[in-house]
């Protein structure tokens, strides 16, 4: 999708959105094109681009100076929320987040605002002005014009899921023949209307969508069917998910990558298992918008690294997760007894006073347990390779271990030192941003999810089967290069001009104990069920889904969610006892953010506030 034609959609927005906030703004805005002038073949696509444009969930520096908590990834609300990420960085930077990821969300959070105004009041609105343009379009070719409209309805159907996954039920559904009245529109809908909303909107999509797009990122049948599969998984409506699941499973178009590590590396974007891939450019325009400067804060906070901030630091409980029997098959119900082994409180480097006495050692020896391949291309464990950036030096690489603990910030929207300036940002100051995609919808969610609904039916062989495909494949890669130094002074990754930490790894081993073995059989639906969840965390750790996964189980078993988030708190005071310290979930409270009171100010008397707040 070219820059300009996304520049050109949005001057015309902003121009649409002035003229409709105050009637008496008649005149367009000097410099802003004429609505007219849109509709045509071209007009169509440039407003359509432009719609496109706010998917990948941020828009900072633009018109709304949107940007983390927007972010499509949710790194906040489904990883943060949950037992699988922490805030990191420090106590007073990003103080909001504090409140997310101690379950504390008042309605003033300027987070979820963002939220809020990116998906409803200008993802859908720009939808909405699409589709109005359509039908303002008579010369337009009616394939053409088909294939437009469900383009704009499946964004429509993504921008509403990302709103509903949020906020819940009291979102306000505005259509495009509801424009000019969408601020008398109430957000007070009735159990299910919120989601047969999406699902229609999906399933004109899924019927008008080609099977193939020329233009990575646009959306296709496949997307649209991927996502209201997803939609209906939320509410545990397995009748709904099953047959588009079973759709898209047979017809052949997609498999598993090679390597699980594959749907994280910038050369594997688009891949065979990618359904809907979020674009991400670099160095196209300043600050490098379009490389989803939502997560522009989730760099690890390392000094040999020079990148900014330490956020989304993968949690003790998430670490615990990994480990594993001597057939490598998980540890359900002893993960969390006892941590992994791991560097809290113990310096990057021996500490000498002024006569070089060591008064505090810093020597570490990594856990030896044996551990899900998949740990070690989630987070940075100290004494282990970080990719190709040197050996994570622990305490020295985390901006408040007592804060965010020990693990450094997660490595599935980073990239490699060898692309660093090329595919990396080079403005601004978050030099994290990067051309590595966002695999929103992949076919490993397909898999996983048609092992639920087996499971959930007692088919015990087709749960076996999707899980083991997952799990063997898991094993297809480890994490190479055995660091034999413990002692980890900055020197390690900066002498010889940044290569010099290699000296100390050896590569023909792997960094660590690993193993991974698969189900011989499931003995009851039950366990079938718990090997799926399980499955989920593993496989999509720290990818903004652990809290929204929590919660749809909870309906199946109401209050396992607040018992697993209970327990992880308390078990969590051992590692960070100011951070969780007090901190309880209140269920149903905390299941759903609070509606911005910003948005309850515009519209008094309108839109309801969820339950508890």
């Amino acid at each position: 999708m070219k820059k300009l034609t996304i520049i050109v959609a949005t001057c015309f927005l902003m121009a649409i959105s002035f003229s409709c906030a105050k009637s008496f703004l008649e005149k367009a805005p000097q410099g802003s094109a004429f609505e007219s002038s849109f509709y045509n073949a071209a007009g169509v696509d440039a407003l359509l681009t432009g719609a496109y444009s706010m998917v990948k969930g941020s828009a900072q520096g633009g018109i709304a100076g949107l940007d983390w908590g927007a972010s499509i990834t949710n790194w906040t609300y489904g990883s943060v929320a949950s037992d699988d990420a922490a805030k990191g960085s420090y106590v007073g930077d990003q103080i909001p987040i504090n409140e997310i990821e101690r379950w504390e969300v008042s309605t003033t959070n300027w987070y979820p605002a963002q939220k809020w105004e990116l998906n409803i009041g200008m993802g859908v609105n720009r939808c909405n002005i699409v589709l109005n343009a359509i039908a303002k379009t008579p010369t337009l070719d009616a394939a053409k014009a088909t294939e437009s409209k469900a383009e704009a309805r499946f964004l429509r159907g993504l921008y509403y899921f990302e709103s509903w996954l949020v906020f819940g039920d009291k979102i306000p559904l505005i259509t495009e023949d509801k424009v000019d009245v969408a601020n008398t529109i109430s957000n007070d809908n009735a159990p299910g209307v919120v989601l047969k909303f999406i699902t229609d909107d999906l399933a004109f999509a899924a019927a008008n969508l080609p099977d193939v797009q020329s233009q990575p990122g646009r959306a296709t049948k496949w997307a649209a069917m991927a996502l209201a599969a997803r939609a209906y998984m939320q509410e545990l409506n397995y009748a709904g998910a099953k047959p588009l699941l079973d759709a898209i499973i047979a017809s052949g178009k997609f498999s598993l990558a090679p390597k699980f590590f594959d749907n994280f590396r910038i050369a594997k974007n688009n891949n065979v298992e990618s359904i809907f891939e979020i674009q991400r450019d670099v160095n196209d325009n300043s600050g490098s918008l379009n490389g989803e400067v939502g997560i522009g804060l989730n760099a690890p906070y390392a000094p040999e690294l020079g990148m900014c901030c330490g956020f989304h630091q993968p949690k003790q409980n998430l670490a615990n997760a990994f480990k594993v029997d001597a057939n490598g098959l998980p540890l359900f119900d002893t993960f969390n007894a006892t941590d992994l082994k791991n560097d809290e409180g113990i310096p990057s480097d021996d500490v000498k006073d002024a006569a070089g006495n060591v008064i505090k050692s810093g020597l570490f020896v990594p856990a030896t347990d044996l551990l899900d391949p998949r740990i070690d291309f989630t987070m940075g464990r100290r004494g282990l390779p970080y990719m190709d950036w040197g050996i994570m030096r622990g305490n020295d690489w985390i901006r408040d271990q007592t804060w965010g603990g020990p693990y450094n910030t997660v490595e599935k929207t980073f990239f490699y030192k060898s692309e660093r300036n090329t595919l990396s940002t080079t403005s601004g100051w978050q030099t994290g941003i990067n051309a590595n995609n966002i695999r929103y919808l992949r076919y490993g969610h397909i898999l996983l999810w048609r092992a639920e609904i087996a499971a959930s039916e007692g088919d015990l062989a087709t749960a076996l089967t999707y899980v083991n495909q997952i799990r063997t494949r898991a094993g297809n890669e480890v994490v190479m290069g055995k660091v034999n130094i413990f002692k980890l002074p900055e020197t390690v990754n900066t002498n010889n001009n940044g290569d010099g930490w290699k000296t100390y790894v050896d590569f023909t081993q792997p960094a660590a104990n690993y193993k991974v073995g698969t189900y011989t059989s499931f003995p009851d639906k039950n366990f079938a069920m718990k090997a799926v969840q399980w499955e989920d965390r593993l496989e999509f750790a720290t990818e903004g889904m652990r809290f929204f996964d929590l919660r749809r189980w909870d309906k199946a078993n109401p209050g396992s969610m607040k018992a697993t988030l209970d327990a992880y708190a308390a078990a969590d005071l051992r590692q960070r006892p100011e951070v969780m310290k007090g901190a309880t979930f209140d269920d149903p409270k905390d299941k759903y953010q609070p509606i911005p009171q910003v948005q309850m100010d515009l519209e008094p008397g309108v839109l309801k506030q969820n339950t508890g707040y």
